[in-house]
């Protein structure tokens, strides 16, 4: 039994994704995910213009008339959201945390995916496997995954990015949509991104907070580290300081960057002070016109 608030909260997203689905992401989502191959539907007889290399030449003997195969797109699809709940993701500077992001946009591909008849399912991680939602259809099944996000009690604290991304490749036996949604606060998860990568259908989605990137000048301000739980006191009015916490992010967000670019993994990067909209549909368009 879910609380009013909270049902009130997962219909409020309902609303919102599903309407973006109609009006802007369905179509998007077909385009840029095509399915897993072609099937041979039927013959017909051969017209002017068709592919020549497509005569059934058995079928034209029989007849003594030209007909040429036809296949249609193996549309149905699996997506696998692979979703970050770690402690980090509790973070935000502005009028929503990161989590919340990852809720709603979970929601957007999750309601793309039923639109185009795919089955989707959801693993939720910290610096563990914390939940597993077997892939499935239908408007119940995605709000059961809006629910699951928003009722998360992670036991894990921190991230660990290879044992989430190494677990879902053991599981998903069949080639599938692979989205990663996180932080990416972890380390030493090349190789299963790497692995991942050539196994499915994989992109990456990096949510980013504007604060995590440059430090107000606030004077003395006491730090926890969500994940480690560590304390510490930063002198934010020292512009050494600042500069060097700006370069640290800087730097390791470089490194993210370029291992996705070496290993031609997808990616998009999302910040939570700014419409998520716009970066997925330049994704999806980029992708179309990659095909």
């Amino acid at each position: 039994m879910i609380s009013k608030e909270l049902f009130k909260t997962i219909r409020r997203i309902e609303i919102r994704t599903k309407g973006l689905v109609n009006e802007i992401f369905g179509g998007e989502y077909q385009s840029a995910f095509k399915g897993r191959g072609m099937t041979f539907s039927e013959v017909r007889p051969y017209q002017i213009g068709d592919d020549v290399r497509l005569i059934d030449w058995n079928v034209t003997a029989r007849s003594e008339e030209p007909y040429i195969k036809v296949f249609e797109e193996e549309r149905e699809q699996t997506l696998m959201l692979c979703v970050d709940v770690s402690s980090s993701e509790q973070f935000g500077s502005g009028i929503r945390r990161k989590l919340d992001l990852i809720t709603e946009l979970s929601a957007v591909l999750a309601f793309s995916a039923i639109k185009n008849n795919d089955k989707v399912g959801l693993v939720l991680f910290t610096d563990r496997i914390e939940k597993v939602v077997i892939p499935r259809k239908g408007r119940a099944h995605v709000l059961r995954l809006i629910r699951e996000l928003l009722s998360a009690e992670p036991q894990g604290k921190s991230t660990d990015i290879g044992n989430a991304v190494a677990y879902l490749s053991k599981i998903l036996r069949r080639r599938s949509i692979f989205i990663l949604i996180s932080d990416f606060q972890s380390s030493g998860y090349e190789k299963q991104l790497r692995i991942a990568n050539r196994k499915h259908d994989f992109v990456s989605i990096v949510i980013d907070d504007p604060l995590e990137r440059d430090l107000p000048d606030l004077g003395l301000i006491p730090f926890r580290d969500a994940e480690t739980g560590r304390y510490r006191v930063i002198d934010t009015s020292s512009k050494s300081v600042r500069e060097q916490y700006r370069r640290r992010r800087q730097v390791r967000m470089e490194r993210l960057q370029k291992l996705l670019r070496r290993h031609r993994i997808d990616a998009i990067t999302l910040q939570t002070n700014e419409s998520y909209i716009e970066p997925i549909m330049a994704f999806f368009k980029r992708r179309v016109n990659r095909y």
